[in-house]
């Protein structure tokens, strides 16, 4: 036959098959499709495809199994060609896979469900994360459903796939786990420096992440935190606070694990204090030791005063690490000191000395300080005290700026090169020999200087102005202004700030109004010369802007309220989103509305307005509206690609525009769907919807608010088939019991068509209604298998087909007889055919006497009758003959029959006594149903007796005879109405004791 080249591939879906073929020479009138289980050759599935067709879906296969397919193309003249092939669907790929370490460091179980249908086993293939590398390949039995990984390495990722396999397919499912970590040891945790700590520890190599956490117990915040790969041995902390108690925390973690490891605990050097000073207190004959608080923490202070050249120790005092001074009271006057400060922090120190100092003289007094108008010089002067000299001193914010000293005598000192609008405290001191008395202090400004660069700036605000300006080099106390109306030059309002001022809001102005600030600096009581600076304020944007049709076509009128404040004119502009071209106009302050004319109708406009207020504009929010649009024509309603979808088309009839496809249940008129579709666009495809239903659609041409609506289009969507399709025959009628679920939607009915199989007659028509789930289709052949094909019905439209084939009860056999021929082996069996079809005849021969079968023949569907030999003689045997179709059978009723018996042989008799005949035989074969004895006179012939004995008896004893009389004896073997009987056999009774011949 002509080559089919048939192919089969399942484009990665495990359910289905595509089959594809060659077309033949000279081309097909059709095709036909038979998918069968490899193995059982039962048939799973069938199918048609037309003269053109080259392909057939199989679906809702089983994965993982193997078919046999046979393709059969109908060629001209009734002849045909085929082609059988086997093919297997893909696996379905395991569900529910996990990895788990449950815990451990070396080991990962793999654990899974099977997926649905077959297969030829699993491989499973675990990789190293980090190098890629793979650690196992293993391949397992179709039934297992665990693994376990073992001898991994600690704390590392892994990666499992695991492979369905089904011939030359698989199927693969991926995932990633990691084994659990283990701990370091040795943690030792050290100061490197005042700022830094030195961590180190061993064994980190089974972890792929170590955390450190390091806290400072002293305000119990973490100061750090560190997260390193695989291999880190040791860390250095970095910018830690000196003379500070730290705890180190470590852990590690690989994937979801994470395992607390040891910790431990140091402090980092103290800094030693800086500029130890030590100077006269307040107090007579007392010195004070000051220093600088150096960085970081400490627990306290070890203060030791050290007195004479030779330093000899004479207090020691221990005060707060947080302390900067210490003050000793009743030294010796004139004498000579130096301090020792030592900051400790645990077990750690650091230590720093100050000068030698002395205790202090008198100091002088009329001590003043003035400035005399200028901005950098100050005038020192003091009366006269008794000592050697004097030590003087300027300074800053406690800054020192310039130290003298002078002999006595003088009474004044001018300081030049001074900071303008600074406060300045100058401080003067008698010197005797080694001692200086505590000094006289006062302090003066000098005068300040203007602000630099001062602006006024609206900022884009309509009710206050920011003014802004660099402060000069010098310092100042503050500043003061006064803001006026530039055009009325009205005083607003006066200013006043602090020194770290730099800008100032000015609030509650009037919108777009013109002011003027001037701003001078404050030092103490000085002024310095005034500077000015102009702006306006912002404008406010025009209030309710609104834009309206004036129901002309090409019109549109704008309107507007005038905000508070001062405006120059207002600015309109007029734009469409789908018109390059645009309109501008400018009109008067007190002009409140304009009309633009000359527009295109379905077209959506914007309007902003924008007030103009000397060189800054504030533009309202847009307003918009439409002009009237026009409607569409030509809606189309058709079913779409699915039954869940309905293709809805349209004709535009021009213009700018939107359009709303509105639709409805044409029972309810109720809108269950609105769609906005885009100019431009004319078809819309309604997904999600009823199966089986019918709609109604209207199309609302859209421009902003103005509708217009299209002609109303009813359409139905296509109807779901009706589910699960079963067909089974009725036992006691000739006809076949259809089934179904009913599927989702709606429909109108459902129509049923049942063909005979291999009948080329038109096939029989049935309906029901929407909500039946079955039909009875009566009036059917029996033994004769049916296609039934049943569509769902909505309006014009029908469902996709669901076919099942069937097959009626057979009839049963009738008249059945069975005969006996006259033999003792054989029995004779025939009927009458029954009515319609069957695939055979199976006759099956019962025993009664063994009670059990012992014969089955299989005879074609036209045989009418059967013999049976080599039968057991004398039995009683029952036959039955059914009629088979498929799985189906119809059996008659049992009849029954007996073999003829076989005469008994060796008849013997003897008389043991003058009155007794013992009789005696042998049976051939099984022997008989009974045996029957009958004696009578040998010389008259009249019977004298008859004895029925069963089939067990082998002889019997005759009483009451006449002694010496001579007798004739017969034993027939009896079975059901037939018998069979030994010849006669004569025998005498003794006679007064002796024995007779």
């Amino acid at each position: 036959g002509t080559l089919l080249n048939v192919s089969v591939s399942d484009h990665d879906r495990s359910d289905s098959l595509l089959l594809s073929w060659d077309e033949p020479e000279g081309g097909a009138k059709g095709y036909l499709l038979a998918l069968s289980s490899l193995g059982s050759g039962t048939l799973l599935q069938n199918g048609s495809a037309g003269p053109n067709a080259t392909s057939f879906w199989f679906r809702g296969l089983t994965p993982g199994t193997l078919y046999e397919i046979k393709v059969t193309a109908t060629l001209a003249c009734m002849d045909t060609t085929s082609q059988t092939i086997t093919a297997q669907t893909s696996p379905s790929a395991v569900r529910n896979l996990s990895l788990s370490s449950g815990g451990s460091s070396a080991s990962l179980r793999a654990a899974w469900a099977h997926g649905h249908g077959g297969r030829d086993g699993y491989r499973l293939g675990l990789w190293h994360s980090d190098s890629q590398s793979l650690v196992r390949n293993v391949s397992l039995l179709p039934s297992a459903s665990a693994f376990l990984f073992d001898g991994l390495l600690a704390g590392s990722e892994y990666a499992l796939k695991v492979s369905t396999l089904a011939g030359a397919s698989q199927a693969s499912t991926s995932i990633h786990q990691w084994t659990a970590p283990s701990i370091p040891t040795q943690l030792r945790l050290s100061p490197g420096s005042s700022t830094s700590l030195v961590a180190s520890w061993a064994g980190a190599a089974g972890a792929a992440w170590l955390h450190l956490e390091l806290r400072n117990l002293l305000t119990q915040k973490v100061s750090t935190t560190l997260s390193a790969r695989r291999g880190l041995t040791s860390y250095t902390f970095q910018h830690l606070h000196p003379g500070t108690q730290y705890w180190l925390g470590l852990s590690t973690t690989a994937g979801s694990y994470t395992v607390v490891g040891p910790n431990a605990t140091a402090w980092t050097y103290p800094l030693s204090p800086g500029n130890v000073t030590l100077s006269s207190a307040e107090e007579q004959n007392s010195l004070q030791a000051r220093w600088s608080i150096p960085g970081g923490q400490r627990d306290f202070y070890l203060v030791t005063l050290r007195e004479g050249e030779d330093s000899v120790p004479t207090r020691n005092i221990s005060v707060g690490g947080d302390n900067d001074h210490v003050t000793f009271h009743g030294l010796s006057p004139g004498q000579q000191f130096s301090v020792q400060v030592v900051a400790v922090a645990g077990p750690y120190r650091a230590s720093a000395h100050s000068t030698a100092a002395w205790t202090e003289p008198r100091a002088p007094s009329g001590v003043s300080l003035s400035s005399q108008g200028s901005p950098h010089s100050l005038l020192a002067s003091w009366e006269e005290a008794m000592g050697e000299g004097y030590l003087l001193a300027l300074s800053l914010a406690e800054h020192p700026v310039k130290n003298s000293s002078l002999l006595r005598g003088v009474t004044s000192f001018t300081y030049k090169g001074l900071h303008p609008g600074t406060l300045y405290t100058f401080e003067v001191s008698t010197v005797a020999g080694p001692y200086t008395s505590s000094p006289r202090c006062i302090s003066n400004w000098t005068y300040p200087l203007p602000p630099e660069q001062l602006t006024l700036s609206n900022g884009g605000h309509s009710t206050s102005l920011q003014a802004s300006w660099r402060a000069a080099s010098s310092g100042s106390t503050g500043y003061t202004g006064t803001l006026w109306e530039t055009k009325s030059q009205e005083q607003v309002r006066n200013v006043t700030v602090g020194k770290d001022w730099t800008n100032v809001t000015l609030e509650n102005l009037v919108p777009g109004r013109q002011y003027t600030l001037e701003m001078a600096a404050v030092a103490g009581p000085y002024r310095s010369p005034v500077r000015s600076a102009t702006d306006w304020t912002y404008p406010l944007a025009p209030a309710g802007v609104t834009l309206t049709n004036t129901r002309r076509p090409m019109g549109l009128s704008a309107f507007w309220d005038k905000a508070a404040g001062d405006v120059d004119q207002f600015h309109l502009q007029l734009y469409s989103k789908s018109h390059a071209a645009q309109r501008n106009t400018s009109v008067g302050p007190n002009t409140h509305n304009f009309t633009f004319l000359g527009l295109s109708p379905g077209t959506q406009y914007f309007l902003k307005v924008t007030v103009l207020a000397g060189p800054y504009r504030s533009s309202s929010h847009f307003a918009t509206e439409w002009t009237y649009p026009l409607s569409l024509a030509n809606v189309s309603v058709q079913p779409g690609r699915k039954p869940q979808e309905l293709h809805v088309s349209w004709a535009e009839s021009g213009g700018g525009r939107d359009h709303l496809v509105q639709l409805s249940v044409a029972e309810s008129l109720s809108i269950i769907r609105n769609v906005s579709v885009p100019r431009g666009v004319t078809q819309l495809d309604l997904e999600g919807l009823v199966p089986g239903s019918r709609y109604r659609v209207e199309i609302i041409s859209q421009a902003g608010p103005h509708r217009i609506s299209s002609q109303t289009a009813i359409g139905y969507t296509v109807p779901l088939p009706p589910r699960s399709l079963s067909a089974s025959p009725v036992s006691t009628a000739r006809a076949l019991a259809v089934h179904w679920e009913t599927a989702p939607g709606h429909r109108d009915g459902y129509l049923l068509s049942v063909l005979e199989e291999g009948s080329s007659a038109l096939p029989r028509t049935l309906e029901a209604g929407k909500d039946s789930t079955n039909v009875t289709v009566p009036q059917l052949e029996p033994g004769t298998c049916y296609l039934v094909g049943i569509w769902a019905v909505a309006g014009p439209y029908r469902s996709l087909p669901e076919n099942i084939t069937s097959c009626t009860v057979p009839a049963a056999p009738m008249n059945l007889s069975l005969t006996n021929p006259g033999s003792s082996s054989e029995l004779y069996t025939s009927w009458n055919r029954p009515p319609g079809r069957r695939d055979h005849y199976r006759i099956t021969l019962y025993s009664l006497s063994t009670q059990s079968r012992i014969q089955v023949q299989t005879l074609s569907a036209d045989a009418l009758n059967c013999t049976w030999t080599h039968l057991e003689a004398g039995s009683k045997f029952a036959v039955q003959v059914t009629a088979v179709k498929g799985s189906l059978e119809a059996s008659s009723i049992n009849v029954t029959q007996w073999t003829y018996p076989l005469a008994p042989a060796n008849l013997t008799l003897g008389s043991p006594a003058a009155s007794v005949l013992v009789v005696s035989w042998a049976v051939v074969g099984r022997g008989a149903e009974g045996f029957v004895v009958d004696v009578g006179d040998a010389a008259s012939g009249a019977p004298v007796g008859h004895t029925v004995l069963g089939g067990d008896a082998r002889s019997h004893i005759l009483r009451s005879l006449s002694p010496g009389t001579r007798y004739s004896v017969a034993v027939r073997a009896t079975a059901g109405p037939f018998h069979a009987s030994t010849p006669n056999l004569t025998h005498c009774t003794r006679e007064c004791d002796a024995l007779l011949a």
